[in-house]
């Protein structure tokens, strides 16, 4: 970043310092497709929340259908977007929402596997990818969505991967037309960075071992990743586990950050179909890029010492 900082200038800008801005940003794109394996294009934008909604209010399939368990975000993006049930139609209009790991839940969805069979029938997969990226494979979706924090790049950057232009109706202005605002150069570079510097793969074994003690408080739903836990606690509240715990130095939520501070049941574990007593003791516990084993153990002992 602090290069890009230097380099500075608007890369729309046709002076050779534009030039230069240009440059730089295309080879951060660049980056990121390779460290990805993303073989469409690439839409710099301010974060996963705008990526969603350019590709929700932008894409040329009309017809919007989300999974139950998507992220707040999408439901800001398409507040009229249908729910997807068994009798909803897929067709040539649709574009359907599914998140391919929950951020409440940790449950990696088959994202893939119903991409190519949702394809049959000309329909578009877009996959919120902004707790996977930097740590799983990417699934094979048509539109994907990843945020840079998520894995060690800075806040404010994310992008929407586009199997293809031609998906989207542009609007003009930066980003090939199809994104408002001037390109945040320095933070595209940043989050090339983090992506080539592959942080997540520091503490795999430390990370399994601590889902796997847990395992008894964890609730769970098939595949489920190992940086996100949903944890029940027998007989403590939530909001009282999240005031003790942080009292103890730990930072955790109930529910996704983004809806956290509300005091009503999480609609994903509603969705999830979590008892109502359930859902109120259980928080929501994400393992940064920068967690260390010894941090993962100071938890594990916090969390036992709470009755």
């Amino acid at each position: 970043m602090e290069e890009g900082f230097l380099l500075w200038a608007n890369p729309s800008s046709p002076h050779a310092e534009g030039r230069r801005a240009k440059a730089a940003l295309e080879d951060a794109r660049a980056r990121v497709k390779r460290a990805l394996g993303w073989e469409g294009e690439v839409i710099f934008t301010s974060g996963a929340s705008e990526a969603l909604w350019i590709a929700l209010n932008r894409c040329k399939a009309k017809r919007r259908i989300v999974s139950a368990v998507e992220h707040d975000a999408v439901f800001r993006a398409a507040p009229d977007a249908a729910v997807f049930a068994d009798d909803v139609p897929l067709d040539a209009e649709t574009i359907l929402a599914v998140q391919h790991v929950n951020s409440e839940t940790g449950v990696i969805n088959p994202v893939s596997d119903l991409a190519a069979t949702v394809r049959e029938n000309g329909a578009l997969v877009l996959s919120d990818c902004a707790q996977s990226a930097g740590k799983l494979a990417l699934p094979d979706a048509d539109m994907l969505v990843v945020s840079a924090h998520k894995f060690g790049g800075p806040i404010g950057i994310g992008a929407l991967l586009v199997r293809d232009f031609a998906l989207l109706e542009p609007t003009g202005g930066h980003e090939r037309g199809y994104r408002q605002g001037t390109e945040n150069m320095p933070a595209a570079l940043g989050m090339a960075a983090a992506l080539e510097a592959g942080p997540w793969a520091t503490n795999a074994v430390q990370r399994a071992e601590f889902a796997t003690g847990l395992a008894d408080h964890r609730l769970t739903f098939g595949d489920q990743a190992d940086h996100i836990l949903a944890l029940a606690h027998p007989s403590i509240s939530a909001q009282a586990l999240l005031i003790r715990l942080d009292a103890m130095g730990f930072a955790v939520s109930a529910g996704s950050a983004c809806s956290s501070g509300t005091l009503k049941k999480s609609r994903v574990l509603d969705a999830f179909g979590v008892p109502d007593d359930v859902a109120a003791r259980t928080i929501r516990v994400s393992l940064g890029w920068s967690i260390t084993p010894k941090e993962l153990e100071r938890f594990a002992e916090a969390w036992a010492s709470l009755t």
